[in-house]
């Protein structure tokens, strides 16, 4: 049996129908490989990422499945529609089905919905027999406990570059309920990680140099992430991850992080006002401790990007000033300025359904352009999407960025100042600024 796995692009913008198709890549994305690994023996795979390579459509294959995320559903609807148009029996799945099933069952013989560990097996044996059934729900959620290794043989590491960086899951699941977030719904409600030995091994087996820990937050549990950090120290990899700022206090976690390779840290800051961060259900950041956080990393030498979200009601136009003032005050070297965004199932999208406020809601999340799908309070949606705009130009401007970066003598200093020109090549571009490119 021949199956083929497809991670779609995505459509440049609504108005600019054709796909995003970049250059060599630099994190090699976990979902496809790891799929392969889950598939069992008697099943001939191919994995196709659209962005790296074109689908041949009229290839010899027995089941086309599709991983997709609201950022790419359309162009997974129609891949699919093109395959079952001759045809080939098709199942979706991917953290858009947990929202979108119905959706999605359209374009497809099988929806799977949930974690894939308990469901893909499944689904392969029916349509081997000819069995396919509409619907798969994955019932509870997995331990985490000896998952196979993902099969990086089956890519083509010619499509990335020389620095690849390799995708790795140590948890699933967050700890954390943050109003605007919904990845704790299609990732499960209870927070688990892997055994350390697990994740270790793994990074061996991947002869690996460069790492990116995809979980919603590293170190949800801190104790297990000190232990996976103090085996990590031996091994002289470099890696990166997402975690929450209040662990930048504590000195002896960061002197394990940087011990043990930490290159570069994505933090969640959110908003540099407490009462926003309190409407967020942020409760982990105080603002008062922001500027000792940035002190502990900028003292480490620790690469770091930080993530803020603007909309909230508690919010004026002073936000932004503030905002700029702050990061031009403590030399931040990297930040992306996001729109409050009401995805399905979370509870500000509930908040804004009751109060009447939503707009546009087919188009939620579908389309990289900096666009706001709700009406704020102190603006208008078509001010609020200038507004983030404009903090992107004022933050990547010329004055700014040589004001805010050090000579770059380091690899964490050299970092920063690409992404910073690459900012800039985007805006100049005038492109999309939402970054869909690792889906």
């Amino acid at each position: 049996m021949k199956l083929l796995i497809i991670q779609p692009s995505h459509f440049l913008g609504r108005s600019n129908r054709n796909l995003y198709k970049g250059g060599k890549k630099n994190l090699v994305g976990l979902t496809l490989p790891y799929l392969a690994s889950l598939t069992p023996a008697g099943w001939e795979v191919k994995l196709i990422d659209q962005q790296l390579a074109d689908i041949d459509f009229d290839a010899e294959v027995d089941l086309v499945a599709i991983t997709v995320w609201t950022a790419n559903s359309l162009p997974a609807y129609e891949i699919a529609d093109k395959f079952r148009a001759r045809g080939v029996r098709v199942i979706i799945g991917g953290p858009h089905t947990f929202f979108f099933s119905g959706e999605a069952s359209e374009h497809c013989d099988a929806v799977g919905i949930g974690e894939g560990e308990t469901i893909w097996k499944k689904m392969l044996e029916d349509a081997a027999n000819g069995g396919l059934k509409k619907v798969y729900r994955a019932e509870g959620s997995h331990d985490l406990k000896d998952l196979p290794f993902p099969r990086y043989e089956l890519l083509d590491f010619r499509n990335y570059s020389r620095f690849k960086t390799l995708a790795v899951q140590t948890s699933r699941g967050c700890p954390f309920r943050c109003d605007f977030c919904s990845e704790r719904f299609f990732l499960g409600n209870s927070y688990r990680f892997r055994p350390v030995s697990d994740v270790i091994d793994e990074i061996r087996q991947s002869g690996g140099k460069y790492f990116f820990f995809a979980d919603s937050t590293f170190a949800g549990k801190k104790e297990h992430s000190l232990e996976l950090m103090e085996a990590l120290a031996p091994l002289g990899v470099r890696w990166s991850a997402l975690w929450s700022a209040n662990l930048c206090r504590n000195r002896q976690f960061m002197d394990l992080a940087k011990k043990s390779g930490l290159l570069h840290l994505n933090i969640g800051m959110e908003s540099i006002d407490q009462a926003t961060l309190t409407g967020m259900n942020k409760r982990a950041n105080k603002v008062g401790y922001y500027s000792e956080i940035l002190k502990n990393l900028r003292e480490r030498g620790i690469s770091y990007s930080l993530n803020f979200v603007f909309g909230y009601d508690s919010e004026d136009e002073s936000i932004y000033r503030a905002t700029l003032r702050f990061l031009r005050k403590n030399s931040v070297p990297v930040a992306y300025f996001n729109i409050l965004t009401p995805h399905a199932g979370t509870p500000f999208y509930e908040r804004m359904v009751g109060e009447g406020r939503l707009r546009d809601v087919e188009n939620i999340g579908r389309w990289p352009e900096t666009a706001c799908f709700f009406q704020p309070r102190y603006c208008t949606p078509e001010q609020l999407e200038e507004n983030v705009k404009t903090m992107y130009r004022k933050f990547y401007n010329l004055g700014s960025i040589f004001s805010r970066l050090p000579i770059p003598t380091s690899r964490s200093d050299i970092a920063s100042w690409v992404v910073n020109f690459s900012q800039r090549k985007t805006l100049h571009a005038n492109t999309a600024m939402e970054n869909f490119d690792n889906f």
